[in-house]
């Protein structure tokens, strides 16, 4: 819906202009336009990308998705990628956030060539060790005349935002402290009088966006009365807000590509207003869509957009991780979605989907599955990593699993265990899950003797199992088929389907052969009942 001049909106109190630009931008009223000429799906030199987020919080799957696609595009072209820390909200910060961040990251493989820990050409990274920087920076505005002082009390705003909200304006500024003399502003300034400094724009710029073209601002909306968006650069304790950190360092730190969440191109016109106000070339900006549940909500946590701990807790690798993120929004000629941080490297363009992206986690276990299977056949430290957990599973005091003697000795059981693992990596997700599901492979089942009327596979055809003295697969499989066509009662499936039952007592598992082979002759024989 669309507000007519002459009718007042419905809307809450206070509705800032960053708020009636995100109306404007719905999908079926967007300014956004399509691009004549193609956009290119990678920069033609080397990118320099960032990733910038606030110790208010840990890192979750929407921010590493921002940091991945970050990542992504600076290795595909050869580039550099940038850790930033924006610290500069000392009232909000969590006190492990900044060193959960890095360990997240880092287990993410999204390892920083610049930044903190790491140093670079163009540090400090972290905001609060750049304020005399912004605050120069503020100055400059004030020289060129780009920027002014504004003197204004709490009060007179909120009866400003309360007035323009009860005409239907959007609650900007009137620009009353724009026209105080520089001498004035500054001994006023001098003298300790509180103040913040503002950006003087009197129109914003369109700009193309790499995702959803040309992008152009909601004009002022006047009705009888001065109406200005001229945002806040330097509040009145000094720090530097968003607007004038983010411009600054990442023309200072060469930044040429931004891709960050669609709730910012709102913001991204001030953006490019302050790089034309300070002489420089903005960086190239494309918007990825949010990431909403099935009913259309921001992910949050109660639907799940939860830190990333909590995939850790699920033992969700992070090669499964990074992949399913990269899928959220992004498109690619890649015939399998099943793609580790090298092959989303190799693969990455910049060609995602407009609008947001709907989370469903099916897809995550199903490519859980399939980097168990690839880490088994890979071999190697990463899947150790899924022997140690079934392992630690399986020592566990509350476990109820009672393993056979043989495997007192901890290397006889880690073997053991791989070799389980190798048989069924295809069904490993994490390793609960898997020890419940191949849960006969680890416990003790009792054997029963077969009653005389035993169907299917008669305790005579049992008995000849124990003729197999080299039990591996082509001696089982040649004895078995011997079982089945030597007597008309045993058809094929009823003589498979009681071997499971009895071997297991499961009615679905691994594949026969592999079970028989890692259960080992004798005690298959015993959970058969065979006397020996």
């Amino acid at each position: 819906m669309s507000f007519p001049l002459l009718r007042r909106p419905q809307l809450p109190a206070h509705t800032c202009r960053s708020c009636l630009l995100r109306i404007s931008q719905a999908p079926q009223r967007s300014k956004a336009t399509k691009s004549k000429v193609p956009r290119p799906l990678l920069p033609t030199s080397p990118a320099r990308t960032r990733f910038a987020p606030s110790p208010t919080g840990y890192l979750h799957l929407g921010s590493l998705r921002t940091a991945l696609f970050n990542y992504l595009l600076a290795k595909r072209t050869g580039g550099q990628f940038l850790l930033r820390i924006e610290d500069t909200d000392q009232k909000r910060t969590v006190w492990d956030a900044e060193e959960r961040l890095f360990r997240d990251l880092q287990w993410a493989g999204l390892q920083w060539d610049e930044g903190p820990g790491v140093g670079g050409p163009y540090g400090p990274y972290k905001q609060s060790e750049r304020s005399e920087m912004y605050q120069e920076h503020a100055r400059k505005l004030l020289d060129t005349g780009h920027g002014y002082r504004c003197f204004c009390s709490t009060t007179r705003l909120n009866e400003l935002a309360q007035h323009r909200h009860a005409l239907g304006v959007a609650t900007d500024y009137d620009r009353r402290c724009g026209g105080i003399p520089k001498e004035e502003s500054d001994d006023r300034a001098s003298r300790g009088e509180h103040h913040v400094v503002r950006l003087k724009v009197d129109s914003y710029p369109k700009y193309e966006d790499l995702i959803y073209g040309t992008f152009t601002p909601l004009k002022q909306w006047r009705r009888g009365e001065d109406v200005y968006e001229d945002p806040i650069l330097l509040k009145s304790d000094g720090l530097p807000t968003y607007h004038l950190a983010n411009v600054v360092d990442d023309h200072y730190m060469k930044i040429t590509h931004v891709i960050r969440g669609s709730e910012w191109m709102p913001s991204t016109p001030k953006h490019i207003a302050l790089y034309d106000a300070f002489g420089w070339t903005p960086p190239a900006f494309a918007h990825v869509g949010l990431l909403v549940d099935e009913q259309g909500n921001k992910l949050s946590k109660r639907n799940f957009d939860t830190d990333i701990s909590a995939f850790k807790e699920m033992e969700i690798f992070p090669e499964t991780l990074t992949n399913f993120a990269a899928l959220l929004g992004w498109s690619h000629p890649n015939k399998s979605d099943v793609m580790d941080l090298a092959k989303l490297v190799e693969e990455f363009t910049l060609k995602f989907t407009k609008g947001n992206t709907t989370v469903t986690f099916e897809k995550m276990h199903f490519l859980q599955r399939k980097h168990a299977l690839a880490r088994a056949k890979d071999g190697g430290p990463k899947l150790q990593e899924m022997v140690q957990a079934v392992v630690r599973v399986l020592k566990d005091p509350i476990s109820q699993y009672e393993l056979p003697a043989k495997f007192d000795k901890k290397h006889a059981l880690e073997k053991y265990v791989e070799k389980v693992i190798l048989a069924d990596s295809e069904n490993y997700t994490n390793a609960n899950e898997y020890v419940y599901r191949n849960a006969y492979m680890f416990k003790l089942i009792p054997s029963k003797p077969l009653p005389s009327d035993a169907t299917g596979l008669s305790k005579q055809a049992a008995d000849r199992l124990s003729e197999v003295h080299d039990w591996n697969k082509e001696a089982l499989t040649k004895k078995i088929w011997e079982i089945i066509q030597g007597d008309e009662a045993n058809k094929s499936a009823d003589v498979f389907h009681y071997l499971r039952e009895k071997l297991t007592g499961e009615k679905n598992g691994m594949r026969i052969y592999e079970l028989m082979i890692l259960l080992g002759r004798d005690e298959c024989l015993r959970r058969l009942g065979v006397e020996m």
